[in-house]
């Protein structure tokens, strides 16, 4: 049976993008409703899994560590006005294998945190050894451990937001995959669902990570899907990748790609994965499959970096879709030819971090109204052939 709903605005996307705009235009005085193929957290979503990095190192990107920054005081509330621990502020360390150098991730970053009031600390391959033993000795040389950062339980975040939508009267509608955008000439008006229900708004804010650009088409030349290998491997000795010994991490990222998190409380595993250019996929059509190459590579990886895990039994595997733009950077504006439809997507494998400043990011998008980043993050004509990326993703050889 069709049934019609009525909104004043309707988010196509439950993760982190569509939520923390729902939440913001909510308590903007907007009816609010998201729609969502379901469950909740989606276990295809970007936004899911175990945890994700909050970190503010963005090499000499100001822009962005500012954003994070902001971000980051953001977690910190969020964990009181949730009630539960869902960041933990554990620190990251940003490691190296020979001396840092200018034009490089962790230099720039580490210089512009100092440069902005922060007090990361410097290491040595001596005090890398002391402060962080499952390190292999003398594998890496340099670096430093910034107290302010650490990472979010990605997953149960998402669950929180739900039901806290849920609470301030958010429509959610789980189980309600969108076929199509409802258009009147050139102005979006709602959305039909493959379910045959029609859901009506003055305004759609699409936010369907990789899926954004199967129903917004214009948006195929900006953005692609990739998919990056996630490994969850369970360690003989728990203790020695607990914090405080063992804390977030990046291994020489920009020449590895190679990042990872300390014991989950919770599913006792560890995190690792690998930032970097990844293998492009359809959302809906390819399989999102960890392969025995990359494996293999985990495995060099591992035997080079922290023996002790090895031979450690990898208890589950992802494939984490991201939503790459040509530069790197967000995909948050209207849309420039349909009224009615605004875009809010290109995660680029970097966006959830930013989950507390992403509501308002959008929600601005949305009304109109001036903010100083939304013109990093506008709908532009870019290439895939720029250079630029964000500046700690391994680019390849």
């Amino acid at each position: 049976m069709l049934t019609e709903n009525a909104y004043d605005l309707l988010v196509v996307g439950a993760g982190v993008f569509g939520l923390t705009t729902a939440l913001e235009m909510k308590a903007r005085g907007y009816r609010v409703a998201v729609i969502d193929p379901g469950p909740l957290p989606h276990p295809l979503a970007a936004s899911t899994d175990i945890s994700k990095i909050v970190r503010m190192e963005y090499g000499s990107d100001e822009a962005y560590m500012e954003l994070a920054e902001q971000a980051y005081q953001g977690w910190l509330q969020w964990n009181e006005m949730l009630g539960d621990t869902l960041f933990h502020n554990v620190g990251v360390t940003m490691l190296t294998r020979a001396p840092m150098s200018p034009d490089e991730f962790e230099y720039e970053s580490y210089h512009l945190l100092c440069k902005r009031g922060h007090t990361p600390e410097r290491l040595t391959e001596d005090t890398i050894t002391q402060r962080f033993p499952a390190w292999k000795a003398g594998a890496f040389v340099d670096g430093f451990f910034h107290a302010q950062g650490g990472y979010a339980e990605s997953g149960r975040v998402i669950a929180a937001l739900a039901r806290l939508a849920q609470t301030q009267g958010i429509g959610l509608y789980p189980g309600q995959k969108v076929e199509a955008l409802l258009k009147e000439n050139q102005h979006v008006r709602g959305v039909r669902t493959y379910a045959g229900n029609n859901f009506y708004a003055e305004h759609v804010v699409v936010a369907s990570g990789a899926w954004s650009s199967l129903l917004v088409p214009d948006l195929t030349p900006f953005v692609k899907a990739t998919g990056h290998p996630v490994f969850h491997l369970k360690p003989t000795n728990p203790n020695l990748f607990t914090s405080p010994d063992f804390v977030v991490f990046t291994a020489d990222i920009g020449r590895t790609g190679w990042y990872g998190f300390p014991l989950h409380p919770r599913e006792g595993v560890i995190k690792i994965g690998n930032h970097g250019v990844g293998q492009v996929l359809h959302p809906e059509q390819d399989e999102r499959v960890v392969t025995s190459s990359d494996i293999e590579q985990l495995r060099t990886f591992l035997t080079a970096t922290f023996p002790a895990l090895q031979d450690a039994p990898i208890v589950s595997t992802r494939r984490c879709l991201y939503v790459d733009t040509p530069d790197g950077d967000f995909w948050i504006d209207r849309h420039p030819q349909c009224a009615g439809l605004t875009i809010a997507t290109g995660d680029s494998g970097h966006g959830f971090k930013f989950a507390p400043v992403l509501g308002e990011l959008i929600a601005d998008a949305v009304e109109g109204k001036p903010n100083r980043w939304l013109p990093k993050f506008h709908w532009r004509d870019v290439s895939w052939h720029t250079g630029k990326k964000e500046a700690s993703r391994y680019k390849g050889e």
